[in-house]
């Protein structure tokens, strides 16, 4: 049986995954690498000068994909992405998004309007050192903005040759046709995983029909199916938004331990990790979708790229859908309101 925890082989992704579709789509490595850990929202963060080596290391090992926003920091992920990319240029897809307000560097809510658009994605530009962003989001849905509006405006970046594609994160079926009849989605960003499974729903069966991809964000449900937190683990009130987050109070993760029981027994029996089965679990879901963990540490980094080696077939799948059906997730996503 293959060791995918302990594997000796050098680590370097070769898999490859194309987000939208046709030749229009986006090639991209079968897991990607979400920025915003490394200096923002997640506890204390090593120096600007480690991360920036590690971001190396991710290229040197096959990555492709660096998702981060004008948000996370504000800017300093952006300009951290930059400085850390500026070598690799050519060989890497970043990712960026829009669509917040800010008044004396605080945000101060949704805002998609086109102008503010068209200033996001100067300065992002700006802050990756970058001519083109490859894959521009709106962060999140503005009530305010028609959908039509927000998804006309970047079509002209497109058209002007500062973006190549256009994404949307954390919305509904409707929004997503409504966007993609004006300018053609490349790919949807929104949270899954074994821990919360609201796409499978009403998403996925869109995104296929239209031939979008799809990227999950927090795919280790923000470490915590890494195994390594627990009732007695505490959270930065000052840097590390768990600890605001529902699902990370002392009574849901006691609660919520119960699924890494049970991964961890199903991970033991493949010589894996619960980290490498929950991204093996969700490469196995479809073709088109490409999970972006986010890592401050190089083993981790490692074992989540084993991951992509690993095959789960339909008994495997079928094993753990029945296993963790019985499981009642505790604690939502994020506090009210839901802007974030």
């Amino acid at each position: 049986m293959k060791n995918y925890k302990n594997e000796k082989s050098p680590i370097f992704i070769t898999q490859r995954r194309l987000l939208g579709s046709g030749k229009s789509g986006l090639e991209v490595s079968a897991l990607g690498f979400g920025c915003m850990g490394m200096n923002y929202h997640r506890g204390s963060h090593p120096s600007r000068e480690a991360m920036i080596k590690l971001v190396g290391q991710v290229v040197d090992r096959g990555v492709t994909l660096f998702d981060t926003a004008e948000t996370y920091g504000p800017f300093t992920n952006e300009e951290l992405v930059g400085d850390a990319l500026r070598l690799y240029r050519c060989g890497v897809v970043i990712s960026t998004k829009f669509g917040f307000a800010r008044q004396d560097g605080k945000s101060i809510g949704l805002d998609s309007r086109p102008a503010q658009i068209r200033a996001a994605a100067e300065g992002s530009l700006k802050r990756l050192k970058t001519e083109m962003i490859d894959l521009l989001y709106q962060h999140r849905f503005d009530p305010n903005v028609p959908i039509e509006d927000v998804a006309g405006t970047v079509s002209d970046l497109i058209r002007e040759g500062k973006v190549r594609h256009f994404g949307l994160c954390e919305v509904g079926a409707d929004i997503i046709r409504r966007a993609h009849s004006v300018q053609p989605l490349t790919a949807v960003q929104s949270e899954y995983s074994l821990m919360w499974r609201e796409p499978e729903r009403d998403i996925l069966p869109v995104l296929q029909e239209l031939g979008i991809g799809f990227v999950p964000y927090s795919p280790i449900n923000r470490g915590f199916l890494g195994g390594d937190i627990t009732e007695d683990t505490r959270f930065d009130s000052g840097n590390d938004n768990r600890a605001t987050l529902p699902r990370f109070t002392p009574d849901a993760i006691r609660a919520n331990s119960r699924i890494v029981d049970v991964l961890n027994e199903f991970a033991r029996a493949k010589g894996a990790t619960v980290a490498q089965v929950s991204l093996a679990w969700l490469l196995a879901q479809k073709p088109w979708i490409v999970p972006i963990p986010g890592t401050t540490k190089l083993p981790h980094l490692e074992e989540n790229l084993r991951a992509a080696n690993m095959q789960l077939d339909s008994d495997d799948l079928q094993s753990l859908d029945l296993a963790i059906s019985v499981i009642r997730i505790q604690g939502d996503r994020y506090p009210p309101p839901s802007v974030r």
